[in-house]
């Protein structure tokens, strides 16, 4: 029995494709790197904008309609969000929710044995906020990666305005670190020198069990990987404390990804986010100073309902100002549910469309600048992929990196001097 698994969103989406694998694997399932011949397939949705949720419906189809001997699961942030809207998709055959992934398996047997009848199965548990706990699960084996990710928390408190995530994914909640002391040893024993800690909102990790975010990122560390990184960082929590005892971890790679979602305090606060860019751009600063070759990246979104062309202006000089290493830019996707899909009227298609080409431009010429510095520079390089004589990896901060080498050296850390900057990325030499 072969299964195929097609993950959309962000990495915390990404680790729990990883898990599902590892439940089919146990069960005797062969996971296959295509869809074609395989008697299940398994659609992990994200539901952060309307265009994820469009991608999705065209992936259930698609695989629906290539593969129709495949029973094809929807599974993830859409129908956990929109549970009516998942159900209303006919092209898949099983229907389960974000909290319900260990039900799926059972579920795909069920109904392999029973497809000649009306055997379509839809299973969604609504989360229930006073009673949901981390759900712990455990991978071994990350295939074909170099880096392996743990997810330690899940959930958001926040309920920022545009946001749907509290519903498909729950309250803020942590992983126990017995639990993740466990899985870092498995990852560990795997050979892998790099490993990345992952979460919806990661800064709360611990609120609700007596610990600070800091915590399992020096628990990573002291298991002696060469690298550990984290993911996504909300703006909560990141305070003088926290920045001092990451500058005490050696191992610990000084990529901040923090997310910004407007450079304007009036859009921030329609947002509520919470903070203003003052605070946001003296956290900044702090984790600069404390970490010299430090790389500080984020997301903003344009065309935010009420957003004034002098808005959309304040947000691209704040950019500026930052000096972004690199910028996901988003427009404004209204989601059905949350307090901004409310406004009237909402700003034209058109104008979010010029405003997200204007970011981009600026997050691009940013980009090029912080690429360009790295000319002259050595840098420690985790070897990743080899095509066509390169060599790709990245640096401690995620600088992108190739050279040339006559064979793979997968999973091996090198030092490399930058001398070039195309296609956006750094191109250098074995030092």
């Amino acid at each position: 029995m072969k299964v195929y698994f097609y993950s959309l969103g962000c990495k915390v989406n990404s680790y729990d494709t990883e898990t599902m694998k590892e439940q089919f694997r146990a069960d005797g399932w062969t996971i296959s790197p295509v869809p074609e011949g395989c008697q299940c397939i398994v659609v992990n949705s994200c539901t952060v904008t309307a265009v994820s949720d469009q991608k999705t419906r065209q992936a259930v189809r698609r695989f629906k309609r290539t593969v129709p001997g495949a029973a094809v699961v929807l599974t993830g942030c859409l129908p956990q969000a929109f549970p009516q809207q998942a159900m209303d998709l006919q092209a898949a055959d099983i229907v389960v929710g974000n909290r319900d992934h260990k039900r799926i398996l059972a579920a795909v047997h069920q109904f392999l044995e029973r497809r000649e009848q009306d055997s379509r199965i839809v299973d969604i548990e609504l989360y229930d906020h006073r009673t949901e706990e981390f759900e712990s699960t455990s991978i071994e084996a990350f295939e074909g990666r170099t880096r392996a990710v743990i997810k330690i928390q899940d959930g958001c408190n926040r309920y920022c305005s545009y946001c749907i995530i509290p519903t498909a994914r729950g309250r803020s909640r942590s992983r126990s670190m017995e639990s993740i002391a466990e899985e870092l040893r498995k990852i560990k024993d795997a050979g892998f020198r790099e490993m990345v800690l992952v979460g919806i909102n990661l800064t709360c990790y611990g609120l609700d069990n007596g610990h600070s975010f800091v915590d399992p990122i020096a628990l990573a560390c002291s298991y002696g990987f060469e690298r550990v990184r984290i993911g996504s960082l909300e703006y909560d929590n990141i305070t003088d404390e926290a920045i001092q005892k990451l500058t005490e971890l050696p191992n610990f790679c000084p990529q901040f990804h923090v997310s910004l979602q407007a450079g304007c305090d009036k859009t921030l606060k329609n947002m509520r986010r919470h903070y203003t860019t003052g605070e946001y751009a003296e956290t900044c600063e702090k984790l600069r100073r404390a970490f010299p070759d430090a790389t500080i990246t984020t997301d903003i979104m344009v065309g935010f309902p009420e957003e004034t062309e002098e808005d959309f202006r304040e947000s691209l000089n704040f950019a500026r100002r930052i000096g972004f290493e690199k910028i996901h830019v988003f427009p404004y996707s209204p989601r059905k549910g949350t307090k901004a899909a409310e406004i009237s009227p909402q700003i034209p298609k058109s104008v979010k469309t010029d405003r997200s080409h204007q970011m981009l431009a600026v997050a691009e010429e940013i980009r090029s600048d912080f690429l360009n510095r790295q000319i002259g520079k050595t840098v420690n390089v985790l070897c990743e992929t080899y095509e066509n004589g390169l060599i790709h990896g990245y640096t401690e901060n995620y600088t992108p990196v190739r050279f040339p080498a006559p064979s793979p050296r997968n999973n091996e850390i090198v030092p490399v001097t930058i001398t070039e900057v195309r296609d956006g990325a750094c191109f250098g030499e074995l030092h």
